[in-house]
């Protein structure tokens, strides 16, 4: 092991990284890991020695800013640090002509940043919880992914030293919550939870999904280009999980065969981890060193909630899953059958009190990625609607959507749509959910002023039990998850003033709201 190897960038910026090789191997295939928490520590554990041990020699470097690299940190701007590491790497005496990539969420993000560019040398990818852009993922439907975003920029800011990585992953969730309760408007956030304005996190209250801020940030256009041999893992409940899919759903399309694996994880969970590095292993020597014993025969692994089992398909989505439309229906009823003639459901949104988040896609902390949500479901503010008891299993994997039409007295609003498995005690478990922001002619509104509403919900694999509900949730809040929307149309950052909104969903013949499952044959 070689440590604080200096890489020279563009700019004059000197990148440090530590090297790990076998002892008894002659210029084996490398394993190239840039990271922004630092390269010793669990990364140097997990990935430098534990790749060394098997054979391949192991880069990892501190990406700029942080842990010895220098320069200033500049969050998602990865493309010429990477591929100057990349010329750096094949330029280095001990390199044997070919190299893979590994690593989670960020650590995944970078290896986008190049891969479309980084040469034939490049021979395998292996990322989790990550996609190639987060500009969607950030601004979630429209909303604005708050907790994460300030989670993150808390922990990056802190992430300057060996030691601080023992302390940040618990105390970042803890100082952005308190900082989301104070009542403060958006753009003082950052300076509740560090101690000083983070201008990233300004950027991204400013900086919309279609500004020049995330072009140079956004590599999605350049993933079917990638030749390199690419490996995802993701979760369920991971906030990535729809944009890493849509990576996939490019790839296939550029003629390529990615493995996918999605188990019933969060962003940060420590079992994925753990997990991830062997299925690298296994991808890397089959990539790198030809040999590919260790690979399943199908290319996708899907964990099924409620069988709590692993299935493999050839593909996603998986063949023989047909979208069936689960009409919502008066008296807060949900079933296949198209809804009689209704008055609409309402209730009052206030975003003084925003409706709150209880579980859910998370990137660190203390919310659970599955919590019971009876105490949010008694809220006056949410509407639920509940299937009758199933007679036999109905099993769903694949994407999951919502066709709602709604009506609210105010232009600028949100609505949230959650997909709940409801036991035979009335535990509430949430499964999936998504969430759309309304703005004035998006989408148009009919003679009524009525708006059809597409919903986008987390991908799912899961199955309902006999005897268990089916429930959908409708609100429109999730906070802090998302933003609460003022109703003002003021921009987010600084909006002080809060109105409510008058929201009714409807559920009749010609305006038939519904939930579309991906249900696979019995």
């Amino acid at each position: 092991m070689r440590r604080d190897l200096e890489v020279p960038v563009a700019d004059g910026v000197t990148l440090l990284a530590d090297h790990y090789a076998p002892a008894d191997a002659d210029r084996p295939p490398a394993i190239l890991v840039r990271s922004p928490y630092g390269r010793r520590g669990p990364f140097g554990l997990m990935c430098g020695q534990t790749f060394a041990s098997h054979g391949f020699q192991a880069v990892v470097q501190s990406v700029r800013g942080g842990f010895g690299s220098g320069g200033v940190f500049e969050p998602l701007d990865e493309r010429e640090d990477g591929l100057a590491t990349v010329e750096w790497l094949k330029a280095q005496p001990w390199f044997g002509g070919t190299f893979a990539m590994h690593g989670p969420s960020y650590l995944g993000y970078v290896q986008w940043a190049v891969a479309a560019e980084a040469g034939p040398e490049l021979r395998a990818l292996s990322m989790q919880v990550t996609a190639s852009t987060f500009r969607d993922a950030v601004n979630v439907g429209g909303t604005f992914a708050l907790e994460s975003a300030l989670i993150w920029v808390d922990l990056t800011a802190r992430m300057k030293h060996p030691l601080s990585g023992l302390t940040t992953g618990i105390m970042s969730p803890r100082r952005a919550r308190r900082a989301t309760l104070s009542g403060r408007p958006l753009a003082e956030l950052d300076s509740l939870a560090t101690g000083t304005t983070q201008r990233f996190f300004q950027d991204l209250l400013t900086q919309g999904p279609d500004t020049p801020f995330w072009d140079k940030r956004d590599f999605s256009p350049t993933v079917s280009e990638v030749r390199a041999p690419v490996n995802m893992t993701g979760g369920w409940y991971d906030i990535f999980l729809p944009w890493q899919l849509k990576d996939y759903a490019a790839l296939r399309a550029g003629g390529h065969r990615p493995y996918l694996t999605i188990g019933p994880w969060f962003h940060a969970d420590g079992k994925m981890m753990r997990d991830s590095i062997g299925e690298s292993i296994r991808w890397f020597r089959a990539q790198l060193l030809d040999d590919p014993s260790g690979l399943r025969p199908d290319p996708v692994r899907l964990y099924v909630t409620g069988s709590d089992e692993w299935r493999d398909f050839p593909d996603w989505p998986v063949p023989g899953m047909t979208e069936e439309r689960w009409h919502l229906q008066p008296d807060g009823a949900l079933s296949p059958d198209p809804p009689p003639e209704s008055e609409p459901a309402s209730y009052r949104y206030d975003p003084a009190h925003p409706t709150p988040f209880l579980g859910g896609p998370t990137l660190l902390g203390d919310t659970h990625p599955q919590t019971d949500q009876r105490r949010l479901e008694r809220r006056r503010d949410v509407l639920t609607f509940t299937s009758a008891e199933l007679a036999d299993d109905l099993e769903i994997i694949g994407p999951v959507s919502a066709d709602l039409y709604v009506r609210s007295d105010r232009e600028h609003t949100d609505f949230v749509v959650r997909l709940c498995d409801v036991a035979p005690d009335g535990a509430s478990l949430n499964l999936c959910e998504g969430m759309r922001r309304l703005v004035p002619g998006t989408p148009e509104a009919d003679g009524d002023g009525v708006r059809r509403v597409a919903v986008e919900l987390w991908p799912a694999g899961h199955r309902f039990r006999a005897g268990h509900r089916v429930r959908v949730q409708v609100c429109s809040g999730a906070y802090p998850r998302v933003a609460r929307n003022p109703g003002t149309g003021e921009p987010i950052g600084t909006a002080t003033r809060m109105v409510t909104a008058d929201q009714e969903i409807f559920h009749a013949p010609g305006r038939p709201s519904a939930i579309v499952l991906p249900v696979m044959p019995g």
